[in-house]
């Protein structure tokens, strides 16, 4: 009988029922919580902190040291500070509706040409190299399938030849191309300019990019070293030429349809 028993009718199988309940539930939200380690506070558009409106509160800081010697990194207070300077304009008083651009939207850098700040450095590999250089770097590698576009002329979207492929950027570790190298001509820019391989098509005699037209190579982000590409600049090229589907030409911005 349970009359004398202090727990009632409580017994192993109840209180291990219940000790899972609140394990579960405080696993929830610590699981939460640090999954609001990476992109908070949230921010709004135009770089004003947003209300997140969460039931659960941000993390504490955690600081992490970073491998190869680069320093340590502290979330999610300490984060790459976020873009404040965008040329946008908002259409609506209420949150959710789109913004305009203010200018250059491709050289600003918003909308589909949009990029974030990433830090400024090149993501390494294992043993603490640049994981992305060009093929004329090392002697390990070679195209061995396919069309070497190296010396073919590129092709912009307006149909105007604005250079020629002078070299291929690949990634040592995944042993795939990642970047072209442009040197452009004389009445397009001046130097090189790398172009993501997503965004080209390789034919027999040219190498074609839809995304921007001629006009517009001058003002691709250029890197800063000669054997490498940072994060950064590489989230900056991506964008450049992305947004140009959209912002290259005003007619891209009429309905398709």
């Amino acid at each position: 009988m349970a009359d004398g028993y202090i727990f009632g009718n409580v017994d192993l199988a109840s209180i291990s029922l219940w000790l899972f309940f609140i394990f579960f539930a405080a696993l929830v939200v610590w699981l939460q919580r640090e999954n609001m380690r990476e992109g908070y506070p949230l921010m709004d558009e135009d770089g004003t902190q947003a209300d997140a409106g969460g039931v659960f509160p941000l993390p504490a800081d955690k600081t992490f040291k970073l491998p190869h010697g680069r320093g340590t990194l502290t979330v999610p207070s300490g984060q790459q500070p976020d873009r404040t300077d965008l040329a946008l304009a908002r259409t609506h008083d209420s949150g959710g509706f789109p913004y305009d651009p203010t200018g250059n939207p491709m050289v600003d850098g918003v909308g589909p040409a949009s990029w974030a700040t990433r830090r400024d450095e090149p993501e390494l590999d294992g043993k603490g190299h640049p994981k992305i250089i060009p093929m004329s770097a090392t002697e390990h590698f070679h195209v061995s399938a396919g069309r070497d576009p190296r010396g073919l002329p590129v092709v912009a979207g307006d149909g105007k030849i604005v250079g020629m492929i002078s070299d291929l950027w690949i990634d040592e570790p995944e042993q795939m191309v990642r970047y072209l190298e442009i040197t452009l001509d004389a009445g397009f820019g001046t130097g090189t300019r790398l172009v993501p391989m997503p965004m080209v098509r390789i034919w027999k005699n040219q190498v074609s990019i839809k995304s921007i037209f001629g006009e517009h190579f001058a003002a691709v982000p250029t890197i800063a070293a000669p054997s490498q590409v940072t994060k950064l600049e590489e989230d900056k090229i991506s964008g450049y030429y992305g947004g140009g589907y959209l912002y290259a030409s005003a007619d891209r911005l009429e309905p398709q349809i």
